[in-house]
């Protein structure tokens, strides 16, 4: 079996790298992430689905390839110039609507338990406002993240952000999670059950100065 031949790509895949490559962006999902990001939003016909961080629409693609035609995306990033790329792209797509601001405003205004899968490839909702984006996720949701493994465009500081924001999401009950040292380094976090405030209350406090834990519960 050879894991790098993905022979279904989304028709738009290779006009977005072209103008990536172009716009410089370093910093787009590559395409064995987008290939699990397919088959993750596969497996949630009818389903509401969260992408933080759109950059050039490269992931986005990936995530209506796999969605069926009942699924919705909501996309969000705070940089006009890399969505304007994912818009000019895939905006003709009615399933995904492109939100040109801050993430953890829009965690903050978002209602709890509306996602089904959350894809967080960006700072809010990653490695600050955790608990935020948590929150939204229903039972039998969700949560993948990628960039666990060292990466040549990491800006200082990053390597030490990484095994704190992993403890911090494995020691929570309510999730199952498997870590995949594939692609750029994955993780699957899946809610098994809704949250219990009393036994998580006062888990995630400020883990090195990461900010990880800084809570705020959504729910209350």
């Amino acid at each position: 079996m050879n894991d790098d031949a993905i022979r279904r790509q989304p028709a738009a895949l290779e006009a977005i790298q072209r103008d990536t490559a172009v716009l410089g962006f370093t910093m787009a999902s590559e395409p064995k992430t987008g290939a699990l990001l397919a088959a993750l939003a596969a497996s949630k016909p009818g389903g509401g689905l969260l992408e933080l961080g759109t950059g050039t629409g490269l992931g986005t693609a990936w995530l209506l390839a796999g969605m069926d035609a009942a699924a919705r995306l909501d996309s969000v990033d705070t940089d006009p110039a890399v969505v304007a790329v994912a818009r000019r792209r895939l905006a003709s797509d009615t399933r995904v609507t492109f939100h040109v601001m801050d993430g953890a405003e829009f965690l903050d205004r978002a209602a709890p338990g509306q996602f089904d899968l959350i894809y967080a490839d960006t700072w809010p909702g990653k490695f600050f406002h955790l608990e935020q984006a948590l929150a939204l996720l229903r039972p039998g949701g969700i949560y993948f993240i990628d960039d666990l493994l060292p990466q040549p465009n990491w800006p200082d500081g990053h390597a030490a952000k990484v095994p704190a924001l992993i403890e911090a999401i494995e020691r929570r009950p309510e999730f199952t999670t498997v870590k995949l040292a594939w692609a750029s380094g994955l993780m699957l976090v899946v809610r098994s059950s809704a949250i219990d405030k009393e036994n998580t209350e006062g888990t995630y406090e400020q883990t090195n100065g990461s900010g990880l834990g800084a809570r705020r519960d959504p729910l209350s």
